[in-house]
């Protein structure tokens, strides 16, 4: 039997969006058409880029420039959206201190969507969550290389920290190896790399094949706000799924994907990437010209790692079992 994970980016409900979810009648941020591929997906997994909650106090970093913070409705919209797991291993989730960050776990745990990369200690941070789907055994398990300030401590809230500009930890590897031994896949998905960049850094690179090499059938990133190339089974960056962000003029990350991937316990079949534009608070299927846009975007991106990707009319695909 195969699973099929929908994977998006970097989800930001704070802000203008927060304010969109407060507002009556004002809460729809994803178009019919998103909605419809995400229908396609056995399980929904992506990168929370915010805290839930109405409490907490802006984390008081002098440096800091963004706090995001969604109210408590936005478990559920994320839950009717289909959503069945998001990491919290990134630079947000701590954004409104330790109180806030366990009302995250708690209005998520009340919809029923499972939460990795952060956790109220180091241990619960760093833990994978398991779903049996389709007769196969998935782990899901996330991890952030910045900011340190955010890690879980022994009795402490926090993310799953690692600093892998240094190297992968072995408490990351060793635990990749014993989840591949228990389990038919393990997707990893790590916030990695600074923002606005338009391909993986060379130590991004370099993380990403000790990931796999300890056993992760998929590695899955985010970070930058704009997608990055596929190459092998490592699709370096998801770019943004929904915001409030201002857009770059040539690094376009209004412009974005939704991953659709399909394994089974031979691994990584098919990669199909539906393009999405992202409006102020709201994402939609692209339009004509976006799509070229993005294709080309992606081919080339995708080229650059040795992977060919192909037009199917309405979304991109990479065949990862006939040596693309």
């Amino acid at each position: 039997m195969a699973v099929r994970i929908a994977m998006a980016g970097d989800t930001m409900l704070g802000r203008g969006v927060a304010e969109r979810l407060r507002r009556p009648g004002g809460r729809e941020l994803f178009s019919a058409g998103v909605r419809k591929a995400l229908a396609q997906a056995d399980l929904v997994v992506l990168n929370l880029e915010c805290c839930v909650s109405e409490r907490g106090s802006p984390w008081p970093d002098p440096e800091k420039r963004f706090w995001f913070r969604a109210p408590p409705s936005a478990a559920t919209d994320l839950a009717e959206l289909g959503v069945n797991c998001v990491t919290l291993a990134n630079n947000h989730a701590l954004d409104y201190g330790a109180r806030a960050l366990l009302d995250t776990l708690d209005h998520l745990s009340r919809v029923g969507i499972r939460v990795v990369g952060a956790g109220t200690d180091v241990e619960r941070a760093r833990a994978a969550r398991t779903f049996e789907v389709n007769g196969l055994r998935l782990a899901v398990l996330g991890v952030t290389d910045h900011p340190a300030e955010y890690a879980a401590g022994a009795s402490a809230p926090g993310v799953a920290h690692a600093d892998l500009p240094e190297g992968v930890p072995d408490w990351l590897t060793d635990q990749i190896r014993r989840l591949r031994a228990e389990c038919d896949v393990v997707l990893v998905t790590p916030h990695w790399g600074p923002n606005m960049v338009p391909s993986p850094l060379s130590y991004v690179r370099k993380a990403a094949a000790e990931l796999v090499e300890a056993g992760a059938t998929v590695v899955a990133g985010h970070s930058a706000h704009v997608f990055h190339g596929v190459g092998g089974s490592v699709l370096f960056d998801l770019g943004d799924f929904v915001d409030d962000y201002a857009t770059h003029p040539w690094l376009r990350n209004d412009r974005g994907l939704l991953f659709l991937i399909t394994l089974d316990r031979a691994g990584l079949d098919r990669i199909d990437a539906v393009p999405i534009a992202l409006d102020y608070c709201h994402t939609r299927l692209a339009d004509p010209q976006e799509y070229e846009w993005i294709r080309d975007r992606f081919a080339l991106a995708c080229a650059a790692l040795g992977t060919t990707v192909t037009d199917e009319g309405d979304y991109l695909s990479i065949r990862c079992r006939d040596g693309a």
